[in-house]
């Protein structure tokens, strides 16, 4: 007796991607409507997980560059946290292992809060290392947004217990650092360690800003994470700055 429909599903779902094909194949000879539209519906998903592993392939590229020059740990850094009027700029470095696939990698920016929260875990448990850096409202006032962030990305590497032999980051070229690196351009959306550190960088920075709302909630920090919305700027107009804004950012609200 043929298995019901509901039990083939039920066997597609519970199948890894990678060996998806194979149990499709078993029963592409059930000429039953419900089973053919099973297994269109999952040779579709299957397809866009082979196009996922090209993509991640394509985003590995600078990653097997450096390997190819010898280089054994790779370390992604980016920051997150340049543009608001309040709360720290946050980094993260990133040391994957070799051939590392994570499905949905890419552009935190690109991503749900939802879908970056899952991948955030995934990839902190994946890592060989991964490591945090921040920089204080006090000291972007002090040294402009542009030197807390080298300052809050070595912060970052160097409390890796691992540490890279290259670094890669998105977009600059880190002061006073002796460890050799590249920087990339969207390095974020082209390079697999530099966005598993975008991610990590956004979820730990929004729950920080949430953390910072339950003190602040006047200014909706857990709404607008800091940024510049009409709502914020409203708020430090009626109720003033409060300890964690930007002083050089909101001269011209207040």
């Amino acid at each position: 007796m043929p298995l019901k429909t509901e039990e083939i599903k039920k066997i597609f779902e519970e199948t890894a991607f990678h060996e998806l094909l194979n149990k499709i194949d078993m029963f592409r000879d059930d000429q039953r409507l419900g089973v053919k539209r099973l297994i269109l519906q999952y040779e579709k998903k299957y397809i866009a997980y082979t196009d996922e592993l090209k993509r991640l392939e394509a985003l590995s590229a600078f990653e097997k560059e450096c390997k190819q020059k010898g280089y054994q740990l790779i370390g992604g850094i980016d920051e997150v946290g340049r543009g608001p009027l309040s709360g720290p700029v946050v980094t993260a470095i990133v040391i994957l292992p070799e051939n590392c696939r994570i499905l949905g990698i890419n552009d935190s920016k690109k991503l749900s809060a939802k879908k970056r929260e899952e991948l955030s875990e995934i990839i902190k448990r994946e890592a060989i290392a991964y490591s945090f850096g921040s920089a204080s409202p006090a000291e972007i006032d002090e040294m402009n947004i542009l030197q807390a962030t080298y300052k809050a990305m070595r912060r970052a590497i160097n409390s890796l217990n691992i540490k890279p032999d290259f670094v890669l980051a998105d977009a600059v070229t880190i002061p006073e650092m002796k460890i050799p690196q590249k920087g990339i351009i969207h390095g974020d959306a082209r390079s697999i360690s530099i966005g598993a550190a975008s991610i990590i960088a956004k979820v730990e920075r929004d729950a920080m800003m949430d953390e910072f709302d339950q003190v602040f909630p006047e200014y909706k920090f857990g709404k607008n994470k800091g940024y510049g919305s009409s709502e914020h700027i409203d708020a430090i107009k009626k109720y003033g700055p409060c300890p964690i804004h930007r002083r050089s950012f909101i001269k011209n609200f207040v």
